[in-house]
């Protein structure tokens, strides 16, 4: 006879425990294929319960198929259902363990932006006015290349704040720039190389791989990415605008040698990531190089990380024509990565000025935190011995260490001081290094009165 513990004051009803523990056993093989099972009556006298509940219950495996039924003879456990018994694994699966962090008093990251800037109120704001107003329309599903309002404000702020004049149909919005350069990498092809700048985003390599794309490593001088190193490669990424991480400005003259370049050839593009193109404090912002484009070889990547939040994922692409008409043949089944909510609440924010506004005031505390981080440097003794580059845009500095320390030594000893600093020889593709030691040093997370703290920190470790 079936014996089973049964919870009358439970959430779950009876005749569904019921249910639950007969197809517990039919599954584990506890009850074997064409076992009869006790009658209702029998059953019901058994555990105390009522023969309605066992019906119920019995009714339901029935329907599922986990036992069938004769005349006057009862119920019967189907045949072949008993699962085979999972043998023990040899290495028991784990929960991921969080990395462990060494405590530190400063920590100098490039990936981090100042949440305090972040406009919460007005967000919020925007965020209930779009649930009134498109109510259950956020509940459909979203158009490939993201919603047109979004589109369209990404539009009009390209033509006001980049010169880029460019149709909202161009646009694709996604869930960030290593979801967009999936997409990417899928449209173009992996037949020919992709050229990525060395040093440059290290996860860059990692993406194009993962996709089944070869990268070839191409050096950088004073004015930016190597035109002459490409050789046979199809496509090219770059920063010409604010390299990351050596923060070098590509000129004029450079970038028309790329353009002649792409145009020497059918399929080429150049892939322009327009990062940190927000936060430029010496100077107006460069153009950028889509701005120069007359034969439609450059595809035009940002995102909002920088600009708003990492966490938002929101980033976009505006591809050219062949480009535009070859993602609509390939990915016009898939609804949008990002889900409408979010993008109507972006679309409202960048039309309601709150966007620009939100830019300017962040832009001003960063240039309070580079002031500070720079004045700081000038009046510490490391002034003797090091070298700032990078300072004129981007939330973050290079700094060239000149005391006789490598690079491994200077994060090293920094480290032990409660300072984490990051070399730049982690940026480089494998065989090759910055010429002399130098720390990238990001300043977007650490408030302008503590700069000097940190500095006088980074002296003790280093001299």
């Amino acid at each position: 006879m079936l014996t089973y513990i049964l919870d009358p004051g439970g959430r779950t009803p009876l005749y569904e425990q019921l249910y639950r523990l007969i197809r517990r056993d039919i599954m584990s093989g506890a009850l074997r294929g064409g076992e009869r099972l006790p009658s209702a009556r029998q059953l019901a006298a058994h555990l105390e319960i009522s023969r309605i509940t066992v019906d119920t219950a019995y009714s339901q495996l029935l329907a599922e198929g986990y036992v069938t039924s004769a005349p006057r003879r009862g119920y019967f456990v189907q045949e072949a259902l008993a699962m085979p018994q999972r043998a023990a694994a040899a290495h028991p699966i784990q929960p991921p363990q969080p990395p462990k962090r060494q405590p530190y008093r400063f920590d100098f990251k490039t990936n981090i932006v100042d949440t305090d800037c972040f406009p919460f109120s007005t967000w919020a704001k925007l965020s209930r006015a779009v649930l009134t107003d498109y109510a259950d329309r956020l509940l459909q599903e979203s158009a490939p290349q993201g919603e047109a309002e979004l589109r369209e404000a990404i539009r009009d702020y390209l033509l006001e704040f980049r010169g880029l004049e460019v149709s909202a149909n161009q646009v694709i919005v996604g869930a960030g720039s290593e979801y967009l350069l999936h997409l990417l990498i899928r449209l173009l092809g992996c037949e020919r190389p992709y050229a990525l700048e060395n040093p440059g985003y290290r996860k860059l390599y990692q993406i194009f791989e993962a996709n089944g794309a070869s990268v070839r490593p191409v050096g950088l001088d004073g004015q930016g990415l190597c035109a002459g190193q490409l050789g046979d490669a199809g496509a090219v990424y770059l920063t010409p605008s604010h390299h990351f991480p050596t923060g070098v400005v590509m000129p004029v003259p450079r970038r028309m040698q790329l353009l002649a370049w792409a145009a020497e050839q059918p399929g080429r593009y150049l892939i322009e990531d327009d990062y940190d193109s927000e936060f430029r404090f010496s100077s107006r912002p460069m153009p950028a190089l889509k701005e120069l484009d007359r034969l439609d070889r450059v595809i035009y990547l940002n995102t909002f990380a920088k600009s708003l939040a990492p966490s938002l994922r929101i980033g976009y692409m505006v591809l050219p024509g062949p480009l535009m008409a070859r993602f609509q043949e390939q990915f016009s089944l898939y609804s949008s990565s990002v889900p409408a909510f979010e993008q109507h609440t972006l679309a409202r924010f960048m039309n309601s000025g709150a966007f620009e506004r939100h830019i300017s005031r962040s832009r001003n505390v960063y240039k309070g935190r580079l002031d500070a981080l720079l004045g700081a440097l000038r009046e510490s003794p490391l002034a003797a011995c090091t070298e700032v580059r990078g300072a004129e845009a981007g939330l973050h500095i290079l700094l060239r260490v000149k005391n006789g320390l490598s690079e491994d030594e200077l994060v090293r000893y920094a480290a032990a001081k409660g300072v984490r600093v990051y070399g730049l020889s982690a940026y480089y593709a494998p065989g090759s290094s910055p010429e002399r030691a130098t720390v990238i040093l990001g300043y977007a997370g650490i408030d302008s009165s503590r700069f000097r703290e940190a500095v006088a920190l980074l002296s003790a470790a280093w001299l």
